[in-house]
């Protein structure tokens, strides 16, 4: 099924407590993995793509540490996990540089759209998150960024559960 990867998930829990730390100096990678109980070694792997790609910013030294480059309130999820996972794509014919006609079956295919509606929808969440939500609405409050228009929040607690008739999108 669908699943981001640890290095996404772990990678987006560094980022929250880099966000936590914000405006307070650098935080140290071994401070990070005792609080968020993950393995230093895993945490420097994914802070060298965060630091390429602009999204952290390291100091060296005795107290130095990793620090984000802006605030929490203007850095996405959906960006942060580009970073880490690539970009959204469920199925060859949702990835970005996909062809069209390149599959045989692209003219017959009934559930092509259905992933490419998945695809948006994911994107959309993500790229409507921020990391200041993720550390003061965890729930996905009203406070939350507009989600795009035919798409409601999903309680976190009812969000494994199925919902009738499918889908909660429009789009």
């Amino acid at each position: 099924m669908l699943k981001v990867s640890s290095r996404g998930h772990y990678g987006l829990r560094l980022m929250t407590e880099l966000a936590r730390a914000h405006g307070q100096g650098p935080l140290s990678l071994s401070e990070v993995a005792r609080v968020e109980g993950l393995p230093l070694p895993y945490l420097e792997q994914l802070v060298g793509p965060l630091r390429r790609a602009g999204l952290v910013e390291g100091t060296r030294g005795l107290h130095g540490g990793y620090r984000l480059s802006r605030d929490a309130r203007e850095m996405t999820v959906g960006e942060i996990l580009r970073v880490l996972e690539g970009p959204v794509s469920l199925v060859d014919c949702t990835a970005e540089g996909y062809v069209h006609g390149s599959c045989d079956r692209e003219a017959v295919c009934m559930s092509g759209s259905l992933w490419q509606r998945i695809k948006v929808t994911v994107e959309a969440m993500l790229d409507a998150t921020t990391l200041n939500d993720l550390m003061f609405d965890p729930g996905f409050a009203p406070g939350m960024p507009q989600l795009p228009a035919g798409l409601e929040r999903i309680p976190v607690a009812a969000a494994a559960t199925p919902v009738p008739g499918g889908m909660r999108s429009e789009i």
